[in-house]
């Protein structure tokens, strides 16, 4: 079932081509596919699994984040890689859950009691992740993307197709997760300042600032209890 809920997640990227084939009469119903090449489709579009889960979910924003603050912390490899990807897709699952099952009683349940084809479950699947999206996007970057394809500007946002939404999601999430990585730097930054002036101020040119600074960063951070307090503040403005 969870497998069955991603697949129809991530379908949801070919709505355009679906609208398509179901607006066309003379084109075949995407329904009448046979199972076996409805097995192949499938597997083809989890192709996009990884693509679609970095920059179509709130994943985008944590990972930027985290790597900002591990950046800002100077720990350089710790947190490894492998521990914030695996925090990073936790969170998104938490975030994306609500989601996910509106997807499947929409979509998923009623294409195989036979109630949807395929084109209609990618359509109706695709109206859960379109909200979503919409929450976090910006109109600039829906301009944009409007100007590039030439399309016309649509009456209300719920009408505004994946291919503009996607793309101007990603460009607005990049923006929101460089100003969060901004504000975390910040007070490391005057940490680092303040470490550089004293060392220069006695000669002691021997040890690079950022070597002497990072116990103090680490000790800010742990005080203030910064864990709680990114991955709060960050999971807040994801809702």
């Amino acid at each position: 079932m969870k497998h069955a809920r991603l697949g129809l997640l991530f379908l949801v990227c070919v709505e355009c081509f679906a609208r398509q084939r179901a607006a066309a009469p003379s084109a075949a119903s995407l329904g009448s596919v046979s199972n076996p090449m409805q097995i192949i489709l499938l597997l083809t579009a989890l192709t996009f699994l990884p693509a679609i889960v970095m920059c179509l979910t709130p994943f985008l924003r944590i990972t930027i984040v985290l790597h900002f603050l591990r950046q800002a912390l100077g720990t350089q490899t710790v947190p490894s890689n492998q521990v914030l990807i695996g925090l990073a897709l936790f969170l998104t699952l938490l975030v994306m859950q609500p989601v996910a099952a509106e997807i499947y009683s929409n979509a998923w349940q009623p294409m195989e009691n036979g109630e949807l084809t395929m084109a209609g479950a990618l359509e109706e699947g695709a109206k859960p992740l379109r909200t979503y999206l919409l929450k976090f996007v910006r109109e600039p970057e829906v301009k944009l993307f409007l100007d590039i394809s030439k399309a016309p500007v649509p009456a209300r946002p719920s009408d505004l197709e994946m291919k503009i939404v996607a793309p101007a999601y990603i460009l607005s999430e990049l923006k929101a997760s460089f100003q969060i990585g901004a504000m975390l730097f910040l007070p490391f930054l005057v940490i680092d300042l303040m470490v550089a002036s004293v060392t220069l101020t006695v000669g002691m040119v021997q040890l690079p600032p950022v070597t002497l600074s990072a116990p103090f960063k680490l000790l800010l951070f742990v005080l203030v209890d910064g864990w709680n307090l990114v991955i709060g503040s960050l999971m807040k403005s994801l809702y």
